[in-house]
């Protein structure tokens, strides 16, 4: 539709699933990389707890991380939760975090900074065999995020 606007249909709704709360170890710097400054975090335990999914965070995910040169972490977490019935499910969450400099400094001081004051997204996508949960094979789930100084809280919905 050339020259003419098109009115764009209602957005997705979002789905309250569960709040996550994940433990985060000491940032670890590869140093320079191609993008910017390569890192991780490694995660520890946690809890996860909603009216879709509740179970722990395994310990031994990874945050892995580029700090770009332009003040944008990206961020690619791989972890896995196990379900209140034992199940295991795979998660991938990709997205970013940035802010003003002055903002972003007082979160890598490990100062508290309110979820308003930054932007902290990530798409959540699931993978497990667990016949109870195969049905999170097909989800797409947005986060968002406050970092603390040794804790993570990700609201995460479902997109409809």
């Amino acid at each position: 539709m050339s020259g003419s606007a098109r009115t764009l249909p209602p957005a997705p709704a979002l789905v309250p699933m569960a709040q996550i709360r994940c433990e985060v170890g000491e940032l670890v710097s590869l140093g320079p990389g191609k993008h910017g400054e390569r890192r991780y975090v490694p995660l520890g335990g946690g809890t996860v707890v909603g009216p879709e999914l509740n179970g722990r965070l395994v310990e031994g995910g990874v945050d892995w991380q580029v700090n770009r040169a332009d003040g944008v972490l990206d961020i690619a977490a791989h972890y896995v939760i196990r379900a209140d019935d034992g199940a295991l499910i795979e998660v991938q969450s990709d997205g970013m975090r940035h802010g003003a400099p002055e903002v972003m400094a007082r979160l890598a001081g490990g100062e508290p900074v309110a979820a308003h004051e930054y932007f902290f997204r990530t798409l959540i996508r699931f993978t497990t065999g667990a016949p109870a949960w195969v049905h999170l094979n097909k989800v797409m789930a947005l986060a968002v995020g406050q970092r603390q100084a040794s804790l993570v809280l990700l609201d995460v919905y479902r997109i409809t």
